[in-house]
């Protein structure tokens, strides 16, 4: 059989924390081969050049995946171009995000169409692994839109949907709906158990959530942000979310969009297997102070600030792995739960646990090695050394 290349290169990682699939580290030794994580005992019969590397008692993590995030390094994925998406790719990979599904915007059929051509075939070969697409809009409330461009809000159309996600080739991984808006009920139900469905951009109340949930909605977009809020008497989207037991939350923790006693409070109602941990980067992540666009919408931006220009927070500006960091460092997040939101949860969320999100042996060989204050040291892609 003839062998593909890189398929005996060989790495053990020696001297670390190695993260658990369940949220825990132990110290240990991580086997690679090829593209692979390995058994030990495999790892000892193959042959090929190897490779040691001391984690020197840092944290040994699987690569993250952030399933929701927009731009980065002054390119969007509403840009629709071969050239936007390797830019994301190549800096997400750098970040140690190592396998991304990029979102688009409330934005016209059209441009939703030629964004789908796009993903259908993209390949990076020194980015992070595309998985998708997120498409968050049009189908959203007029009310909640938030950032998004009310010019382009479309009632929940499951034939719209079908036509853009044809021109993917199936790699739409998650679609947001309000469900109270026209025909979004029957939308969930066509396409439950087809995509990821979930609530974004709504007014819905407790009861309206809560049948969206039993229609097959498993996911809420972006807690808190752009829904109406959890009190006593009104527990809306946010208590149906925290009721069923088969929905998962996003939180952005990027220390602008949810205070870090909501997130703490977050990870107590919905526990760390439940909770996704998202960037919601625009393009301007990585980037300088300034003005951006998003969606056609001038965004500016200061600091760790994005706002349009009427003031309403417009995304973020920091990347998935600097939001694990705030998570631990700002919030008093354990580090195991923050590594469980931000990498194994994202891709059970969209379906593709069986190949990345854990360090399970016959999973990729996305690994990152963070050092004891949890900063990069080592980006393996694949079973390759990155930096």
């Amino acid at each position: 059989m003839e062998k593909k290349a890189g398929e005996n290169r060989k790495c053990q990682i020696r001297n670390g924390q190695i993260f658990q699939e369940e949220g825990s580290f132990i110290p240990g030794t991580l086997y690679m081969l090829g593209e692979r994580i390995v058994s030990e005992e495999e790892y000892r019969q193959a042959d090929g050049m190897e490779d040691i590397a001391d984690a020197d008692g840092g944290y040994v993590i699987p690569g993250l995946t952030d399933i929701h995030f927009h731009g980065c390094m002054g390119s969007d994925c509403c840009d629709g171009t071969e050239e936007a998406f390797r830019v994301m790719a190549e800096y997400e990979l750098s970040q140690g995000v190592t396998s991304i599904t990029p979102a688009t915007m409330t934005m016209s059929e059209e441009v939703l169409t030629q964004i789908g051509r796009i993903a259908k075939d993209f390949f990076c070969k020194n980015g992070s692994d595309f998985c998708g697409i997120y498409m968050e809009g049009p189908f959203i409330s007029v009310a909640k839109k938030g950032a998004q461009n009310e010019k382009y809000i479309h009632r929940a159309d499951a034939e719209m949907f079908h036509r853009i996600q044809d021109a993917a080739g199936g790699k739409i991984r998650t679609v947001v709906v309000a469900p109270e808006t026209e025909g979004a009920l029957e939308f969930i139900r066509e396409l439950q158990g087809e995509v990821n469905i979930s609530l974004a951009h709504t007014t819905a109340d407790y009861e309206t959530a809560k049948e969206a949930f039993a229609c097959g909605a498993s996911q809420m977009t972006h807690l808190y942000n752009a829904m109406p809020p959890f009190t006593h008497r009104a527990p809306g989207p946010i208590g149906a979310a925290a009721d069923d037991a088969h929905c998962m939350a996003e939180l952005i923790c990027d220390g602008i969009h949810v205070h870090p006693a909501v997130v703490r409070t977050t990870f107590k109602i919905f526990g760390d297997d439940r909770i996704i941990l998202i960037s919601d980067s625009m393009r301007a992540a990585g980037m300088e102070d300034g003005e951006y666009d998003l969606g056609g919408q001038k965004v500016i931006v200061k600091g760790n600030l994005a706002v349009l220009e009427d003031g309403t927070i417009a995304g973020s500006v920091t990347n998935l792995m600097d939001c694990v960091r705030t998570a631990v460092r700002n919030m008093g997040i354990p580090l195991a739960s923050a590594v469980k939101a931000a990498a194994v949860n994202p891709v059970r969320a969209i379906g593709m646990l069986d190949d990345y999100g854990t360090l399970t042996p016959g999973k990729y060989a996305n690994v990152v090695i963070l050092d004891r204050e949890l900063s990069l040291k080592q980006v393996y892609h694949r079973g390759k050394a990155g930096i």
